[in-house]
């Protein structure tokens, strides 16, 4: 039997969804993986950017740490229903429409990613650095999310019962310590 949906190769990838931003040594190792992961989220979903849901989705899949900080188990998993049902009903609005609260300045050098996503990845940068940790990590990228009440990621989170606010406020005060 064979798939329903054929499979792409990659050069079909690159051509069609979001162009891959140029390799950024601000980010470890594992928040590329979450970039990569969120870039294929974004092509298999026809979109032509990634947003800050995909990235919120592909880090939930990807970073332990994360998923710590969210707590594991019922939470976790009603949040990736939630992400999951984005193509298939949920999110559909979104469909077309640009990612760009207008509260974030826009960065306009990274390509494939919407307006508010690229100035989440440039939060996530200036917070590492502040923090002196490195290249930014998905906590650092997390508090980026929810620092706009009006990115898709702080939307998705508020359906799924977490409150965008206070997981600002948490990772904050972690990041201080």
């Amino acid at each position: 039997m064979q798939p329903r949906i054929p499979r792409q190769q990659a050069h079909e990838l690159q051509e069609q969804g979001p162009k891959r931003a140029d390799s950024d040594a601000r980010l470890s190792a594992e928040l590329a993986a979450v970039v990569d992961g969120a870039r294929r989220r974004a092509v298999r979903s026809g979109d032509d950017r990634i947003d800050t849901a995909h990235l919120l989705h592909s880090l939930l899949e990807s970073d332990g740490e994360v998923r710590a900080v969210l707590g594991e188990g019922p939470r976790v998993a009603r949040l990736l229903g939630y992400l999951v049902q984005r193509s298939i009903g949920y999110g559909l609005r979104w469909q077309g429409a640009v990612e760009d609260s207008g509260s974030v300045p826009v960065v306009t050098d990274a390509a494939g990613f919407s307006p508010l996503a690229a100035g989440c990845m440039e939060y996530a940068h200036e917070r590492a650095a502040r923090n002196g940790a490195g290249p930014a990590r998905g906590p650092d990228l997390l508090a980026a999310l929810v620092a706009d009440p009006q990115a898709r990621a702080a939307e998705v989170l508020e359906r799924a019962g977490i409150d965008p606010r206070a997981l600002f406020t948490r990772l904050e005060a972690q990041s201080s310590r």
